[in-house]
């Protein structure tokens, strides 16, 4: 009787574990294809606001990470003085053609498109319009940007519900920040300054709003909107702080992750400061072994490699934190209201359970309270806001 029962027993945990796996694969697919409509009411929303116009196509990418929510991404330089207007002209990238647009009563004689590595892919426009004033760079980009602003606030009031598995409190944010990724820098024309968008709010507010609960006023009114110039102006404190971590995340210092010199920084006006920071745990010998500089250790096989990043991850995360408190004080030159972000691409490590990218974020008050003994060190680390990226 009783091997009946536990044969029983085991049956039924089986089938249950069968029932979770089935239900979770379901709610991931219906997930998938959530965000897959609302990139195309996204994308179609900004074509309509943008006349249809644009440099590039409008590709919009998402990810969900349970627990935080759905981020939206934009076209990093979709906010570009080049994507709205009237008359056409052509512009040759590396053998294709594509339109930007102006007004017929304006004229551009130059934009400069590079690629990842500051190489000139185009510096000359085929053809003109017609004759007359040059383009008001500035105020073409701030209309663009308000469209742009006005397709993504409609597009979490009408259409942020159709996500229909996130929680109340998980959050629909749609950026053109791509995680330090900076595929293409355009300058058009040299003094032009990109800009910085985010819209945030959370899904309860979306259903809120459906329910009649807030007005559409109020709602929009709610929703955290950064839109910032990008400053390139070199700042000392700013660059001081830059060496710094490049110098604290070298193979003879670090005891964890590694940086090889290529961290830099956006300086985003009224919104404080983003660094941007690879970092890696070990380098290839030959094709199945593997060195840890840090860790002095030679001659690993892949396996040995991947447990010893698992390893050291939680170090890396707490020690990052520490030094974005300690070093960071030495940041002068940001206001009170504004915040320090550091975005980190982590190593490789597929399989390993390890956030693929970190991103750190304290506001100048804190530091500043911390240095001024108004707060101790435990409080401040406390007010570090963390957010990983996907587990590789």
């Amino acid at each position: 009787m009783k091997r009946a029962i536990r044969s029983w027993m085991l049956v039924f945990g089986l089938m249950v574990m069968i029932t979770v796996q089935t239900l979770a694969q379901k709610d991931e697919e219906r997930m998938n294809r959530d965000l897959a409509v609302a990139e195309n009411i996204l994308s179609t929303l900004i074509k309509q606001k943008l006349e249809k116009r644009n440099f590039f196509p409008v590709e919009i990418s998402s990810d969900y990470r349970a627990g935080y929510g759905v981020t939206f991404r934009l076209p990093y330089n979709l906010t570009g003085p080049f994507v709205w207007g009237f008359g056409a002209q052509d512009i040759a990238i590396n053998g294709n053609t594509y339109q930007y647009f102006v007004e017929p009563s304006q004229q551009v004689d130059v934009a400069r498109v590079y690629d990842e590595r500051g190489r000139t892919l185009t510096e000359t426009l085929r053809g003109k319009a017609t004759a007359g004033r040059s383009v008001n760079a500035d105020s073409i980009q701030k209309a663009t940007t308000e469209k742009l602003l006005e397709a993504c606030k409609e597009f979490v009031a009408d259409y942020g519900d159709l996500i229909s598995q996130l929680q109340p409190t998980e959050k629909i944010i749609i950026t053109n920040k791509g995680d330090g990724n900076r595929n293409w820098l355009i300058t058009f024309p040299e003094n032009q300054k990109p800009s910085y968008l985010s819209i945030e709010t959370t899904k309860g507010d979306v259903t809120q709003l459906k329910q009649g609960k807030v007005s559409r006023e109020q709602f929009m009114k709610n929703l955290k909107v950064v839109n910032s110039q990008m400053d390139n102006d070199l700042q000392p404190d700013l660059e001081l702080l830059t060496s710094i971590f490049n110098r604290l995340y070298q193979r003879d210092l670090s005891k964890t992750f590694f940086t090889d010199e290529n961290i830099y920084y956006e300086r985003l006006k009224d919104y404080g400061v983003i660094y941007y920071m690879n970092v890696f745990s070990s380098n290839q010998a030959n094709y199945d072994r593997w060195v840890m500089p840090t860790q002095r250790l030679t001659n690993l096989t892949k396996d040995e490699r991947d447990k010893k990043v698992k390893e050291l991850y939680p170090v890396f995360e707490r020690d990052i934190k520490n030094d974005l408190l300690e070093y960071g004080r030495t940041v002068k030159s940001l206001k009170t209201d504004e915040v320090l972000v550091f975005n980190i691409a982590l190593t490789k490590c597929q399989g390993c359970g390890i956030p693929a990218t970190l991103e750190l974020t304290v506001k100048a008050s804190v530091l500043n309270d911390y240095t001024t003994g108004k707060i101790s060190k435990e409080a401040a680390l406390a007010k570090v806001e963390v957010k990983k990226g996907n587990n590789q």
